[in-house]
């Protein structure tokens, strides 16, 4: 039987360490989605079903059991020598035509902002002043107009303006937790260590577009602290310690990784792919990556299903891109025999097993829509290079 995504999730947060609340405002949601905190830092998630507008207190119990081991690695790190000085930090917000969700973001940033923390919004290739008159209410936080579109254009511009010797990345579609940023900052003292990666959850599941794309391809990587370098992951899946909506960058070692390659990701023909291949090369330039699940950022993921399906071509387009600039520009000719048993292996596969209706499929329209950009991402990438080069000649 095939999973009905056509339900409300209610989003709750407990602290482990204190009394169990009671769950209010239930009414029409079918399940909750419970995030546990132990002293400040998430350590845990489960789903619980709605009966009655009521959560079943002995359910809630189970999945809090499944919370202690990440406390208990917490409390072992906390005995540890932590750094006492924590490296200076610059946080960028790549922003793109949409000033209401920057606008819910912008209060977490005041915050980092009165910690000491320098701050930019960089403004990509916007089509009206509406993200700029809004920055012009806040003289704390750094405006920057970058005129041409494109994610990677604009993770670059802020890389180059930052002064921190930390950059660590958000999006205008994300809030940060009031801990996130010193999360991230404590991985840095190992110098081998050039970016680390957090949690990322979402801040709403109200529509089936967005509980599919929680349930499928969400942002969390886990509750447990993760190092990867090249003895511990192929990097071809780098995709898997984590995504650009909440990463943080050792300025310094982008003297030998190089800046995100601009050809690539959302405002140019590939979509995607620039946070994956940036990791892939920071892998195999000798760095680590950490992920840390203690650097917390509630996501905002589609409403509506077009703008799923649009994301989920996107998705194919990108990975075959980046694919395709691994073999350019860095020589790695495996890639043509891992794209091409990938694209058997999981687009074929997924595409003839929703046409046969099989359960848990994905949904036929979304199937098609990433087949169909694994298909079109070599293509797209030449494509985008050849107007990078133009637009830089």
């Amino acid at each position: 039987m095939k999973q009905n995504w056509d339900y409300k999730t209610a989003i709750y947060e407990i602290d482990v360490d204190k009394p169990l609340p009671a769950f209010k405002n239930l009414k029409g949601y079918q399940e909750v989605l419970v995030v546990f905190r132990w002293q400040g830092s998430v350590v845990g998630q489960g789903r619980i079903s709605v009966k009655q507008d009521r959560v079943d207190p002995d359910k809630l119990r189970e999945c809090l059991k499944e919370t202690a081991w990440p406390i208990w690695q917490k409390i072992m790190n906390n005995h540890q020598n932590l750094p006492k000085i924590l490296p200076t930090a610059t946080v960028v917000v790549c922003s793109h035509d949409r000033t209401e969700d920057l606008r819910e973001c912008i209060p977490g940033l005041l915050r980092l902002k009165e910690k000491g923390h320098e701050v930019i919004v960089v403004d990509s290739g916007p089509s009206t002043d509406s993200t700029a008159n809004l920055m012009a209410q806040y003289s704390e936080i750094r405006y920057i107009h970058e005129p041409r579109p494109g994610l990677d254009i604009a993770r670059n511009r802020g890389l180059k303006a930052a002064q921190g010797e930390i950059v660590a990345f958000t999006d205008d579609d994300a809030k940060v937790d009031d801990g996130w940023l010193t999360a991230l900052l404590c991985n840095f003292d190992d110098p081998t260590v050039a970016i680390v990666t957090g949690i990322t959850l979402p801040s709403e599941l109200e529509t089936k577009a967005q509980q599919w794309f929680e349930s499928t391809n969400g942002f969390g990587r886990g509750y447990v602290r993760k190092q990867f370098d090249m003895t511990t992951m192929n990097p071809i899946a780098s995709g898997r310690v984590g995504a650009g909506v909440n990463m943080a960058i050792r300025r310094s070692a982008l003297e030998y990784i190089g800046l995100f390659d601009e050809a690539l990701d959302c405002g140019t023909v590939t979509r995607s792919g620039g946070d994956q291949e940036f990791f892939y090369r920071t892998l195999i330039r000798g760095y680590r990556i950490v992920y840390e699940p203690g650097a917390l950022v509630w996501h905002r993921h589609r409403r509506d299903w077009e703008s799923l399906r649009n994301t989920m071509h996107g998705y194919g387009v990108g990975v075959y891109s980046w694919w395709l600039r691994a073999v350019i520009e860095e020589r790695d000719f495996s890639l043509f025999l891992n794209a091409l048993s990938w694209f058997w292996k999981w687009h074929v596969r997924n595409l003839i097993c929703s046409l046969l209706g099989r359960p848990d499929s994905f949904p036929l329209d979304l199937a098609i829509a990433e087949f169909r950009g694994a298909l079109a991402g070599p293509l797209s990438y030449l494509k985008s290079r050849r107007i990078q080069n133009k637009q830089t000649a």
